[in-house]
């Protein structure tokens, strides 16, 4: 009775701590921890069935226990951080299965000296063991992981002790499992187990093909030589390695189909928004393609919110440190509800509730190294969702980003050369007339300047990249500076400088055309005024003399004083 009372106190501590540990520190997926709370209290039902004698019920127990674990095991290596490719794990341990099988059916078993120990306790035993060494493996000076492999050891040296040399201390082995792995659910590192990670795609190869198959083909072979040789001695093992060769076959099956199911639905999803980029005339039809793109290559209900911005002067998400970098073409940003992205809510198959605690930000640029001239400020498509299904989606979100990048590029270059064609037939119409006209950009570079201007000024040309604040006077730079950046139109007074350091006063009439889609820019038309007799008979009327610009100024005081 004692007894049972100490597997029950054990059992219960350990599936508590697991309980705990799932509460307080939130993994990803909860379902691994709770399929090992499964396994933990199963063992400690077929420990206190063994304290009773009823060894029917207690073997029921532990084949359960192993059921679970399986289970368990299979759902820390799906997705998770820890393997990012469980394929090839999967074809060793069945190999490994039906090794140990034939190992103990033609080696151990025959030993009378053997004849206690469990075989199927043994096997499950060993691939456990497998699995844990290989996760700890996987997150190196993870806690959480070795302490699941030092529970899975030591219930392995009491499986094979105890049989041998029943005490107290061949059970400490089954201590330690109960203790260790309620201590793995508690320690934070448990989180990270379940951490999402990019699968990656492991290709097609014969000889594992051909492994699998052997491994899955043992345990029929072995039982039907038991059988032709006489009696069935190993039953137990033979069932339970077939059983865990088939349930990691078909895992293995379905991994397969459901990565290719995948890649088509990808696929067909990117090739769909392909042709919608490159139908696009404009922002809004990228915009639209790529929210569309959007929710056919992410589960339905994972993402919440999506902003599409084509300049990094509207992003509401900070760029990562340069030294940061990982050699992806995104990265993350922290999921803030107070974020004002797009609303999404009109769009099928977007969430409309608020971000979870499991949910983050990804960010995907919008900028291709060798056309960055064409849209120099870049943008990014900012995705706000659950966690785990971004990760699997970042690769084919990245690939998105850049088709919609391209597409943007496309037409930032067509409109280019529709404004450079625009200039050119404008050049060829004024090339003779007196009128002075400029188009100037929106940062005031002046893009294109009539021949005439260079007659006025007496230049050669214009110096690159050169604006029209450059070649007023210093005094009304910092006025015409201010006046392009308005909006609207308007008319501005000013003096040209010329390399003689003479100057030319000039009216400029200037229109606001920046949203204007094949100009983008100022249209500014100058008038010489400089043999007016009165220049303020050519200006408005203002109420404050500080308001007219300083060569107005300069003018009446010359008028007034004949100097």
């Amino acid at each position: 009775m004692l007894q049972a009372l100490e597997w029950i106190l054990f059992g219960a501590v350990s599936v508590g701590a697991v309980a705990a540990g799932i509460s307080r520190h939130r993994p990803a997926r909860i379902g691994p921890w709770l399929m090992l709370a499964a396994s933990v209290a199963c063992l400690a039902v077929g420990d206190v069935f063994y304290a009773f004698a009823k060894f029917t019920a207690s073997d029921v127990c532990y084949l359960t226990m192993f059921v679970f674990v399986v289970l368990a095991l299979l759902q820390f290596t799906r997705g998770g951080a820890a393997l990012l490719s469980r394929a090839r794990l999967i074809d060793l341990l069945a190999c490994a299965g039906s090794a140990l099988l034939v190992v103990w059916v033609f080696g151990v078993g025959p030993n009378e000296q053997f004849a206690t120990i469990s075989a199927a306790d043994v096997i499950g035993d060993l691939l456990l063991v497998i699995v844990a060494a290989r996760l700890a493996a996987a997150t190196w000076l993870n806690w959480s992981a070795v302490l699941l492999c030092t529970g899975a050891i030591a219930m392995l040296m009491s499986d094979i002790a105890y049989p041998l040399a029943p005490g107290p201390l061949a059970e400490t082995g089954y201590m330690v499992l109960y203790l260790s792995w309620g201590a793995a659910a508690l320690h934070p590192s448990m989180a990270r187990l379940t951490d999402p990670a990019s699968a990656r795609p492991v290709p097609w190869d014969g000889r594992w093909a051909a492994l699998l198959g052997l491994s899955v083909a043992t345990p029929p072979l072995v039982l039907l030589t038991e059988a032709v040789s006489g009696t069935v001695t190993d039953g137990v093992a033979i069932a339970v390695t077939g059983l865990l060769t088939l349930v990691l076959t078909i895992t293995r099956l379905a991994d397969s189909v459901t990565q290719n199911s995948q890649s088509l639905t990808r696929e067909r999803a990117l090739r769909e928004a392909g042709e919608a980029l490159v139908a696009a005339a404009d922002e809004a039809a990228v915009g639209t393609a790529v929210r569309a793109a959007v929710t056919q290559l992410l589960p339905p209900g994972t993402i919440h919110r999506i902003d599409f911005a084509t300049d990094d002067r509207q992003l509401t998400v900070k760029p990562p440190p340069a030294s940061a970098g990982t050699g992806q073409r995104s990265w993350w940003a922290p999921a803030d509800p107070a974020v004002a992205l797009s609303d999404v809510s009109d769009i099928p198959g977007v969430a409309a509730d608020g971000p979870g605690p499991q949910d983050a930000t990804l960010v995907c640029p919008l900028r291709l190294e060798p056309l960055a001239v064409a849209r120099p400020h870049g943008g990014a498509l900012i995705l706000a969702g659950r966690h785990d299904i971004l990760t699997a989606g970042r690769d084919v979100l990245e690939v998105l980003a850049g088709q919609a990048a391209l597409a943007l590029d496309r037409i930032a270059l067509v409109e280019a050369v529709g404004r450079r064609d625009s200039d050119l037939y404008l050049r060829a119409v004024i090339r003779n007339t007196a009128d002075l006209m400029l188009v100037i950009d929106e940062d005031q570079v002046i893009r294109y300047a009539s021949p005439a201007l260079k007659e006025l000024l007496g230049t050669d040309g214009l110096p690159p990249f050169a604006t029209l604040p450059d070649l007023v006077h210093p005094d009304d730079s910092s006025h015409v500076r201010r006046a392009l950046r308005d909006e609207g139109d308007g008319i501005l007074h000013c003096a040209l400088r010329r390399p003689d350091d003479t100057q030319i006063l000039v009216e400029a009439t200037y229109r606001d055309l920046r949203k204007d889609r094949l100009v983008q820019g100022f249209v500014v038309t100058l008038r010489d005024v400089t043999k007016a007799h009165d220049p303020l008979e050519r200006i408005p009327h203002v109420e404050h003399v500080d308001e007219l610009p300083a060569w107005v100024n300069r003018r009446s005081a010359q008028h007034k004083f004949r100097y």
